[in-house]
């Protein structure tokens, strides 16, 4: 197909509030694995990329959906990584289908809404998790450090779960890291992303 129009339509992103070196690996897998792209530079503890710079990664992306990293490491408050993850999250080239709230490792850190979480043994559940990915007692509730304004955002599907690429193990990369490509493709499923490819797919075909 020449001329392919995808330059002029906004970019389809998930946006995942880790960044840690597990998590990257992990992301990146499951990137491959869902056919589309992770943005590496956005890695990072805390991170390091400021939003005009991942916006203009983003767009060179070769294909959606783009995985983007965001972690604040910790800290209370609106660190670096909350302000590149809202810039990006609210520009008008971007489209986020679904956000993965990653919880934290105390109960001292910031909480948002989340429509649903997907525990350690890959069950969807509407109680948070904790950062093992074992359910908490609050539904539609997960702690996290860089989920501050996740809140503010209009976005289709927030998705909690235990620390990315971790979770004793289960969801380590060398594992497929399957409860994060969980995550992923339930945000594909849920914003109609999948079923708009599998229709592009078969048009071209």
């Amino acid at each position: 197909m020449k001329g392919h129009p995808r330059m002029s339509i906004r970019r389809r992103v998930i946006l995942i509030t880790d960044g840690d070196e597990y998590a990257k690996r992990a992301v990146e897998h499951v990137a491959h694995e869902v056919g589309g792209r992770c943005i590496t530079q956005s890695y990072g503890n805390p991170s390091a990329l400021t939003g005009e710079e991942l916006v203009k990664l983003i767009k060179k992306a070769a294909n959606d959906p783009v995985l983007v990293m965001f972690d604040d490491s910790g800290l209370v408050g609106e660190g670096a990584g909350e302000r590149a993850l809202k810039y990006v999250a609210t520009h008008k080239d971007i489209e986020v289908l679904g956000i993965i709230a990653v919880a934290a490792k105390t109960h001292q850190a910031e909480w948002t809404r989340i429509d649903v979480s997907i525990d350690r043994d890959g069950e969807i559940t509407p109680y948070g998790v904790d950062k093992h990915g074992i359910p908490e007692l609050e539904i539609g509730r997960l702690n996290g450090d860089t989920v501050y304004c996740l809140d503010e955002l209009d976005v289709p599907i927030i998705v909690g779960i235990g620390d990315v690429g971790k979770m004793a193990r289960r969801d380590h990369y060398e594992r497929g890291a399957p409860i994060t490509k969980k995550a992923v493709e339930l945000i594909l499923e849920r914003s109609g992303f999948r079923d708009e490819r599998d229709r592009t797919s078969m048009a071209d075909s």
